[in-house]
C-alpha cells in the first residue's frame, strides 16, 4: 500500500481514526477514497459536505511528502492498521490509530505486555515498588510500556534497561524530538531493547491535549496496566480509566492512606476500578501467567458437549487447545467483535462449559 497515502489520510483535517475506518469500510482502501468522487463520497454515512471537500481539497500532500522523506530519513518504521506488525492488542481499541511512528527493535507483539504509569513526583517507596517489580519480569518475556514522563514513567524504563527487560515508550509528540529532554539518555538506550512510538507526526509539539490520547495508545497496547503511585487526579488514573474501558485488567499497588501519591491507587482499588497487587507474584496469579517450563503436559483433548451451538464449538476447541485463553486472543483468532465473544463466553459460562478465571481468561470445566 501507498505510504504517501496513508499518511495524507492522517493529515486531512476534520478526519480522524473513527472516521477514516468508517471511510476505509466504504471505500475498500486508502486509494479507493482518493479515487472517490465527490457525489460518491457523500453517498458514505456519516461524512458530511465540509470533510468531503477537506479530502478532494489535496491541500495536505506536501505536508505528506514532507513526512514521508522524515520518516525514510530517519529510518522509522509506519506501522498502518491493516498490517501485519501493527500492535494486535489495540486493534481491538475502537479509537486505535490508523497508523504509527515507531522506532526500536522490540516486537510490538509479545506474548506478554504490561504497562506501568503513575505519579510524576515518585517517592522512594514507589521507586522500591517499581525496581522489584521489573526485576522480578526478567526472564518472563514480557514488554514493558510506559511514556517516558518524569517520575514513575522513566523510573519504570530505567529499571526495565537495568534488567534486561524490553521496554517501550509511548510519546505525546512526533519522533523528532524527545520531552522531557532530560530524558533523551534513556530514550537512546531504549532503541536497542525497546523502542519509542507515537502517532504524531514530527513537528507535533508535545501540547497538554496530546496526552490523553497518548495514554489510551498505553493503555490499549497491554494485556494489563500498573498503577505504582498516583495522586486522586492525573494521567495515571485517565489511562487506568481507558484501560477498563478497553476491558484490559488493571492493577494498582496500595499505600498509605495519608500519602497523597497514594490516594489515587487506594481509590482505584477501593471502588474495584483496579486489583490490589503487592509483587510481582500477585500479578502473575492475577494473569495466571506461568513459566512455559513449569506448565507440565498438555490435557488430552475432551469431546465436545453436545449441546453447544457452532460458535461455542469454535470457542470450546480454541480453550482447549491453549488449556487456558485470554479474551484477546480468542477474539483475534476468530476475528470476531468483543461483543460477540463476550455473549458467547456468558452463555457458555452459564452451561457450565468454561470458568472464568482472573486476567480475563477462560478455561474448561
Amino acid at each position: 500500500m501507498n505510504k504517501l497515502q496513508q499518511i495524507a489520510l492522517t493529515k486531512i483535517k476534520g478526519v480522524g481514526p473513527k472516521t477514516a475506518r468508517n471511510l476505509l469500510a466504504h471505500c475498500g482502501s486508502v486509494d479507493g477514497i482518493f479515487r472517490s468522487k465527490k457525489k460518491e463520497l457523500l453517498r458514505i454515512p456519516q461524512i458530511g459536505q465540509t470533510t468531503v471537500e477537506a479530502i478532494l481539497s489535496k491541500n495536505y500532500l506536501s505536508d505528506a511528502e514532507k513526512e514521508l522523506q522524515f520518516v525514510e530519513k530517519h529510518g522509522i518504521d509506519l506501522l498502518w492498521i491493516e498490517d501485519e506488525n501493527y500492535p494486535k492488542r489495540l486493534l481491538y481499541c475502537d479509537d486505535a490509530p490508523l497508523l504509527l511512528y515507531y522506532k526500536g527493535s522490540a516486537t510490538l507483539n509479545p506474548q506478554r505486555c504490561v504497562s506501568i504509569v503513575g505519579t510524576r513526583n515518585a517517592t522512594s517507596y514507589g521507586k522500591q515498588l517499581c525496581e522489584e517489580l521489573l526485576a522480578a519480569f526478567q526472564e518472563q518475556n514480557i514488554l514493558v510500556v510506559s511514556g517516558l514522563a518524569y517520575g514513575i514513567d522513566v523510573h519504570a524504563h530505567r529499571q526495565s534497561l537495568k534488567h534486561g527487560v524490553s521496554t517501550v515508550a509511548v510519546l505525546g509528540h512526533g519522533l523528532d524530538m524527545i520531552y522531557p529532554a532530560a530524558h533523551r539518555d534513556v530514550a537512546s538506550r531504549m532503541l536497542a531493547d525497546g523502542g519509542l512510538i507515537t502517532e504524531f507526526p514530527s513537528g507535533t509539539i508535545p501540547e497538554r491535549n496530546n496526552f490523553p490520547a497518548r495514554n489510551r495508545i498505553i493503555a490499549g497496547l497491554s494485556d494489563v496496566t500498573i498503577v505504582v503511585e498516583a495522586a486522586r487526579k492525573g494521567g495515571a488514573l485517565i489511562t487506568a480509566e481507558i484501560a477498563n474501558s478497553y476491558h484490559r485488567d488493571v492493577c494498582a499497588f496500595p499505600g498509605r492512606i495519608d500519602q497523597e501519591y497514594s490516594a489515587g491507587c487506594n481509590y482505584l482499588i477501593k471502588t474495584n476500578r483496579a486489583h490490589l497487587i503487592r509483587h510481582a507474584q500477585d500479578l502473575f496469579y492475577l494473569m495466571d501467567w506461568k513459566d512455559s517450563a513449569k506448565q507440565g503436559c498438555a490435557k488430552q483433548l475432551q469431546l465436545l458437549p453436545t449441546d453447544m451451538s457452532t460458535d461455542q464449538q469454535r470457542v470450546y476447541r480454541l480453550i482447549q487447545e491453549n488449556e487456558t485463553s485470554n479474551i484477546d486472543d480468542i477474539a483475534q483468532q476468530l476475528a470476531w467483535p468483543m461483543s460477540k465473544l463476550a455473549m458467547v463466553l456468558l452463555e457458555m459460562e452459564m452451561n457450565n462449559h468454561i470458568v472464568a478465571l482472573p486476567g480475563k481468561t477462560y478455561k474448561l470445566l
